[in-house]
């Protein structure tokens, strides 16, 4: 692909204008809303294809969802009109470093194969790591980097982050009250078979109707990437509101 080809797909909106004291963010060409859509389009379903094969069902719901929700506000706001990377970049970096806390707690009291466990399916602790500790910053990393230039389809996955753990993290709420479906009266760690044929080592059991203790994996720290995820939604969609006007104003004075 040449040059021009790139600043399509990848474009840098430097330029902007002001109005009614709100900066005008320069718009996406036509073109480049199709392919960062395309893009967009082609990561959804390639990522809940490998959730589904490499763990089950509950991670492409969680994926699934939050993408598809994440999709449809992305291409309303962002991907028409990159947000200023001053204002994005802070709130995405923050909800990044809380998820990472909360992540680290997940891990210590085994998540995945809690999750195997509860829904029978095969999250094993090397897949969590390989995800959370690994996969996932190098996409974080990449996407700072983009909304620091202002790459629509970085804004994807910003928003992707902002509604996963700014608003799906409230499934750890549920967890405890659901009654696991391996050896679910079983208070201890067991290793077994999962309905796909793969062994789960070391699956605890977190249903509060065997252990009495009303808890789950990353229940303590669920609530740290929600508050700033939840808070980016509203920055936001509050800074699109005032956008909305101050073009409205900029057309009618043209």
């Amino acid at each position: 692909m040449g040059k021009d080809g790139c600043d399509m797909t990848f474009q840098e909106n430097k330029g902007q204008r002001r109005e009614a004291g709100v900066s005008i963010p320069r718009e996406t060409t036509a073109m480049a809303r199709i392919l960062n859509e395309v893009a967009a389009l082609a990561f959804l379903p390639a990522a809940m294809f490998a959730a589904y094969i490499k763990i089950g069902w509950p991670p492409v719901a969680i994926v699934g969802g939050s993408g598809l929700v994440a999709f449809a506000v992305w291409q309303r706001t962002y991907l028409r009109r990159p947000s200023d990377p001053s204002i994005i970049l802070p709130l995405f970096l923050v909800t990044v470093a809380a998820l990472d806390v909360h992540m680290a707690e997940e891990y210590l009291t085994k998540f995945g194969p809690a999750m195997s466990r509860l829904f029978d399916i095969s999250w094993t602790e090397q897949s969590f790591l390989l995800i959370f500790a690994f996969v996932g910053p190098a996409l974080y990393s990449l996407t700072a980097v983009g909304l620091y230039y202002r790459i629509p389809f970085a804004g994807f996955l910003a928003w992707f982050i902002f509604i996963g753990p700014g608003v799906a993290e409230f499934t750890h709420f549920i967890f405890p009250l659901l009654k696991p479906a391996l050896s679910p009266t079983m208070t201890s760690s067991i290793t077994a078979y999962t309905s796909n044929g793969r062994v789960v080592t070391d699956m605890p059991n977190y249903w509060i109707g065997a252990t009495g203790r009303y808890y789950f994996p990353g229940l303590y720290t669920a609530v740290l990437p929600m508050i700033p995820g939840i808070y980016a939604i509203y920055r936001l969609a509050g800074r699109r509101a005032k956008l909305a006007v101050a073009i409205s104003t900029d057309q009618t004075e043209r």
